[in-house]
């Protein structure tokens, strides 16, 4: 099963003995476990038992006898290995001997959990839900829905360039919201800058802009630096712009306008907006591909080379990508 058809069950009510979330996105794994199991049953009717922690045996007593002080029985087990089907079955089928217990499977990692999915069947009342990578539209709504629950007060903007600049990793996202919720004002783009990545001196948006459009970015390259930033994820960073531009270039080839919302997930100020979409037409569609391969090139030789200067290196290679646009 995947993650909608799991959600329409869920807003139904519809219950499992057993429950198994699996596939591509850890964040997501963890995140219907942990909601799963809050709906199941309150904090003290829950139990966990993670990766080493797990004993077959003690796992199946646990599920066969009901507490004598909790009406709900429930058992998370955290895995990065695959259980046999033997062990499998008996843990689902004791959920179903005693009503009062569920058990809900977390599998980290996609490697080897396709064939423990299968023995969950619709016979034995259990369920495997294989959860992929979000798409952008979606990873933004779930931080967005994060910061509502922290009662956090935002621009949707802030929460894009949080998603992009952590390389799309939500846990890392959500990590942060943490932070920057102790601010108590309005997150901005700035603020995700200043106090998620140390480099509030310089906006980095704007950096990126100036970047691309040709114009001198050294001073801003210098403040960059001296904040602290990485360069190996300052190319990611500029990487992931890239490919905004290229979305954008691309929707707007393809149906005349560009539609933010439909392209980003969320709609940006409007000279944001503006700005971005006039740099996207202003790049051939043909140079997308020449940039991001000139991109990775210059990873690969701060990876692999023994540079003795990365920064400085990494300053002029930048500076060459004016010529690539042309």
């Amino acid at each position: 099963m995947y993650k909608n058809e799991f959600d329409n069950l869920l807003n139904q009510n519809v219950t499992f003995s057993a429950y198994m979330f699996y596939g591509q996105s850890n964040f997501l794994i963890e995140y219907y476990t942990d909601l799963l199991a809050s709906r199941l049953g309150s904090f003290d009717e829950i139990e966990k038992l993670y990766f080493d922690d797990f004993n077959f045996k003690y796992a199946k007593d646990k599920l066969l006898q009901s507490s004598l002080f909790a009406s709900n029985n429930i058992l998370v087990i955290k895995l990065e290995k695959k259980l046999n089907k033997n062990e499998v079955t008996q843990l689902i089928e004791a959920c179903n001997i005693n009503k009062d217990s569920k058990v809900v499977f977390c599998c980290m990692d996609d490697s080897e959990f396709k064939t423990m999915a299968g023995y969950f069947t619709k016979k034995l009342n259990a369920v495997s839900v294989r959860m992929f990578n979000p798409f952008p539209n979606e990873a933004i709504k779930l931080i967005e829905n994060h910061a509502k629950a922290l009662n956090m007060r935002y621009e949707l903007s802030a929460f894009n360039n949080l998603y992009f600049m952590h390389r799309q990793d939500l846990s890392l996202c959500i990590n942060d919201l943490k932070k920057l919720a102790i601010l108590d004002e309005v997150i901005t783009s700035d603020l995700v800058y200043k106090h998620c990545f140390g480099i509030g001196a310089v906006n980095f948006e704007d950096f990126l802009h100036n970047l691309f459009a040709s114009q001198d970015i050294s001073d801003e390259l210098e403040g960059l630096f001296e904040g602290g930033m990485n360069e190996i994820y300052l190319l990611n960073q500029i990487s992931s712009f890239v490919q905004q531009l290229f979305m954008i270039s691309s929707y707007i080839r393809v149906y005349g306008t560009a539609n933010a919302k439909e392209i980003l997930g969320f709609v940006p100020p409007k000279n944001v907006w503006e700005k971005k979409t006039r740099l996207a037409m202003n790049i051939k569609p043909e140079k997308f591909s020449e940039i991001l391969q000139y991109l990775l090139n210059i990873e690969l030789e701060l990876k692999s080379s023994k540079i003795s200067n990365q920064n400085l290196y990494l300053q002029a290679s930048l500076r060459k990508i004016s010529v690539l646009i042309r």
